[in-house]
């Protein structure tokens, strides 16, 4: 079997690493649930491409992450649930039904207009989900809540965000941006209080709960916490690695140094970055 630039040929791969004895044994014993973690890990991956801007990485990673709905199709189609082709059907309704400012005629709308048009077409999509799984026998306990729509799966900051910001639909938020600063002091108090007991328990409560109150912060500032904490991230990793070659000019590893020459470096790093702008 060779190369292909066709969808097709992606799809009768997949097929042929999920056949019964003559394909891949790793491939074969997958299912939805083995799969998923690697279908994040891809998305992260080509996240990770388009922030070095590396294109040659971004179109490998891309191509990863498409195997990934392939995989993710073809456990489907086996079951008898949905094909390849219904997926990229599904897409393109949601596209052209989402856009009528553009297939349709709702022409000349303005930003916000789109917007609102958007939430309103998302709002009849939801609806037709919900009633259309309730005719399958798939109808969920109870009425749907605010926040149920908002996956769990979703990394814990960018969960934190999309939560408060749902809640700040309906008027649950904090009227100012500094009322947020003091429930951070607040969470911090709290922090404090609960390592000076011992509980691990709830120093984890309250970690957390102040890790919230600063994705709040981000959220009232107009700063996205994820990307703020990848930034700093991207910095101490960074900064690390000025120690490491530091020391390496040095003769030395970081096991010769002790904590003092470390920060001496750290700091000679952070004056440094400081300067270049």
């Amino acid at each position: 079997m060779l190369p292909s630039r066709d969808i097709a040929r992606l799809i009768e791969i997949m097929a042929a690493l999920r056949t019964p004895e003559t394909g891949c044994p790793w491939d074969l014993e997958q299912t939805f649930a083995t799969i998923a973690p690697y279908t994040v890990e891809e998305a992260y991956e080509v996240a990770d491409a388009v922030a070095r801007g590396d294109m040659v990485d971004l179109r490998d990673e891309l191509g990863d992450l498409l195997l990934q709905v392939a995989f993710h199709a073809r456990l489907a189609e086996e079951q008898a649930l949905f094909d390849f082709g219904g997926v990229v059907e599904a897409i393109t309704t949601k596209l052209i039904r989402r856009h009528p400012h553009v297939f349709g005629d709702a022409r000349n709308l303005s930003p916000v207009e789109v917007k609102k048009l958007w939430d309103s077409i998302k709002a009849q999509e939801k609806a037709e989900r919900a009633a259309a799984r309730a005719a399958g026998g798939l109808a969920e306990d109870g009425p749907k809540g605010l926040l149920d729509d908002i996956p769990a799966a979703l990394p814990a900051l960018t969960r934190a965000d999309k939560l408060t910001r749902k809640a700040a639909t309906v008027g649950f938020d904090w009227a100012e941006t500094r009322d947020v600063l003091a429930k951070i002091r607040e969470e911090l108090a709290e922090a404090e209080a609960a390592l000076e007991s011992g509980d691990r328990a709830a120093l984890a409560d309250e970690i957390g709960d102040l890790i919230f109150a600063a994705a709040n912060l981000a959220r009232h500032a107009g700063i996205d916490p994820e990307g703020a904490l990848a930034g700093t991230n991207a910095k101490f990793a960074r900064r690390f690695k000025a120690i490491e070659a530091g020391l390496a000019a040095q003769g030395r590893s970081l096991k010769d140094a002790s904590l003092d020459e470390m920060e001496a470096i750290w700091i000679a790093a952070k004056r440094a970055e400081r300067e270049r702008g």
